[in-house]
C-alpha cells in the first residue's frame, strides 16, 4: 500500500496550492486551515500530509539552491548550514 496517493487528491492539492490558500510544513496548520470542507475526515487528512510534504520540499529546494535568501526563517535552513566535522 506503500505512499501512493490517489489522483483525487493529489488533483485536490494542486488545485487548493494554485488557488493561492496559504498552507505551512506543519501538518495540524493545514489540517486547520481546511477544517470541515473536505468530505471527510481521511480525505482532508491525506490532502493535509500531501500540502505538508510539498512545502517541506520546497523549503528544502530553497536552502539548498540559496541559502541566504531572506524570506525563509533561519530555523527551516538551518539543517542545510549544519558543518560536519570542523569543515
Amino acid at each position: 500500500m506503500g505512499k501512493i496517493k490517489s489522483k483525487l487528491v493529489r488533483r485536490t492539492t494542486d488545485t487548493l496550492i494554485k488557488k493561492g490558500i496559504i498552507f505551512t510544513e506543519r501538518f495540524e496548520d493545514n489540517k486547520g486551515v481546511l477544517g470541515n470542507t473536505m468530505p471527510s475526515k481521511k480525505i482532508r487528512n491525506q490532502i493535509s500530509g500531501l500540502v505538508s510534504k510539498i512545502k517541506k520540499r520546497e523549503i528544502e529546494e530553497s536552502c539548498t539552491t540559496t541559502p541566504n535568501i531572506r524570506l525563509i526563517p533561519i530555523s527551516a535552513c538551518s539543517p542545510c548550514n549544519t558543518r560536519s566535522n570542523g569543515v
